[in-house]
């Protein structure tokens, strides 16, 4: 039987949106030029998505083609939402496999921490990316430590709170509160480095 993407009743595509869900319709009946094209549209970008979490290239080579191997199969199950939500839906696919990975690989626990939160935050914390380009950040983010960017991504990019991340990574709230504050802590302490650098020529 074929398989089939039904948009909500609610939500009517555009027609640059109804290409999208007719792609992803395609490739769910297995038509392998859809998959081709679905693969060559959006790969760039989930690898972007990747790459905030896996820092080796190797590594992240083999994630991204876990993942077109779980998007491929289980597109079927994929329902149309509004605009992005085809990205949205891959996305998280490849966050969670980047996540699995790390917390395969780990011997130890490298997303709990002891480290206890300061009774006030500095200013220094506040992370001003307008100045960044998109690139800039990502490199910043991807030489984080793997606890600090893993939880640094799950709040940010996909807006989990702490309660689910420490579900997500089996730790407590405090220390995903903790490591969010440190990731944010360096990245500040970065951008203000780059700033600096950029506005008077030295290191």
């Amino acid at each position: 039987m074929a398989c089939s993407i039904v948009a909500s009743k609610t939500v009517h595509p555009t027609p640059v949106e109804h290409q999208e869900v007719e792609l992803a319709a395609q490739v769910a009946r297995g038509n392998a030029q859809a998959a081709r094209k679905l693969y060559d549209c959006y790969a760039a970008g989930l690898t972007s998505v990747c790459a905030r979490y896996i820092s080796n290239d190797d590594d992240l080579h083999d994630i991204l083609q876990e993942s077109f191997l779980q998007i491929f199969s289980s597109i079927h199950q994929f329902h149309y939402q509004g605009e992005g939500s085809l990205r949205a839906w891959m996305s998280r696919i490849v966050a969670n496999k980047s996540i699995d990975f790390l917390k395969h690989q780990s011997r130890m626990n490298l997303f709990e921490t002891t480290d206890r939160l300061p009774d006030s935050v500095s200013e220094d914390e506040d992370v001003d990316v307008n100045e960044l380009s998109l690139q800039t950040l990502h490199d910043l983010i991807r030489n984080l430590p793997i606890g600090y960017r893993t939880v640094f991504n799950l709040y940010v990019f996909e807006h989990l709170s702490h309660r689910e991340i420490a579900s997500r990574l089996n730790i407590r709230e405090a220390s995903s509160a903790s490591q969010l504050h440190r990731a944010k802590e360096m990245l500040a302490r970065q951008i203000k480095e780059l700033t600096h650098h950029a506005e008077t020529g030295r290191p």
